[in-house]
């Protein structure tokens, strides 16, 4: 674990490509192979490229690595707009056909999850296969939200709640789309101790919360228009439920979950995800919701194995 650990402390240099008018930073490591697609990874709520860096120094040997910062979120421009899956959908459709130029796999944690499976099934095209890790959304039958989930689950009322709970309920959501309390809120979850506290929930392992990652995930969200993404996340229409985007999925699926995820039911979720695309492939981690930075050493030749078997 220690040179894992290691690895995780090296900046990797990345650039910029111009999106519709705005800086999309990412990062890229890894010579390109003929037999092989490249990997894209793409990071969760309140996240970036650096949340990936055990994963890049890890397949890069074996692939060709993007990592990629969507709208809004760690070095990527944060210009006020309506952020949804269908926006980040769009960037990384683009990214695969502009700056890979060829069919890519697409790994997504959280939010990111979300986001690729949109890609996967609305742009099949682009996808080569898709690797889900304790990722978000809705489905139908649910009421439950897609991210961030860290505040839901302390906002929200309970699955089946009393009448008094549902007034309460209603009135936080209220209370949170009034622009002062979106102001103190986000002033809140963005300081250092918060954003600590919140990774000592989801993290099983609490070594692998390191000053370091704490920083990454504190500074982009003192970026100008960071505010404007936060509370766009929260007013914004939610994209297509998860099982409608399954229900179109024509590519190889691996999901790897962190099964002590606090914000999500691991197996039930996983159930859920079975019903609607049973071919899938799946292992459960001893984890939290970020498996791939808590346990890279199980999650990278998970990785490196399924993709080289779908490249047969």
């Amino acid at each position: 674990m220690q040179a894992t650990t290691a690895l995780s402390t090296t900046p990797i240099p990345g650039k910029y490509w111009q999106w519709r008018g705005h800086d999309v930073y990412y990062v890229q490591a890894g010579e390109k192979h003929p037999q092989r697609p490249p990997l894209l990874l793409v990071h969760g709520f309140g996240a970036s490229t650096d949340h990936w860096r055990k994963n890049i120094t890890g397949l890069c040997q074996d692939f060709e690595v993007f990592a990629i910062d969507l709208l809004g979120f760690g070095r990527s421009a944060k210009p006020k707009l309506q952020y949804s899956g269908d926006l980040w959908r769009d960037q990384l459709h683009d990214f695969i056909t502009q700056v890979i130029g060829q069919k890519a796999v697409l790994a997504g944690n959280s939010l990111g999850g979300y986001a690729c499976l949109c890609v996967a099934a609305q742009c099949p095209d682009s996808v080569a296969g898709l690797v889900l890790l304790n990722s978000a959304g809705p489905f139908s039958e649910t009421q439950s939200t897609s991210e961030p989930e860290a505040l839901q689950s302390q906002i929200q009322p309970p699955t089946q709640p009393s009448s008094l709970q549902k007034l309460l309920g209603d009135s936080v959501k209220w209370i949170l789309q009034q622009p002062l309390s979106q102001l103190l809120l986000f002033q809140y979850v963005r300081q250092r101790w918060v954003i600590r506290q919140t990774l000592e929930k989801v993290y099983l392992d609490k070594s692998a919360i390191t000053d370091q990652l704490v920083e990454e995930i504190y500074r982009p969200a003192y970026d100008p228009g960071a505010m404007d993404v936060f509370v766009s996340v929260f007013s914004t229409p939610q994209g297509e439920k998860v099982d409608v985007l399954l229900k179109q999925l024509t590519s190889p699926l691996l999901i790897l979950w962190g099964e002590a995820d606090p914000w999500m039911n691991a197996r039930e979720r996983s159930q859920k995800f079975r019903q609607y695309y049973p071919e899938l492939t799946e292992h459960f981690l001893t984890a939290g919701h970020c498996p791939h930075d808590e346990v890279p050493d199980k999650v990278n030749p998970l990785l490196r194995d399924w993709v080289l078997s779908i490249s047969q």
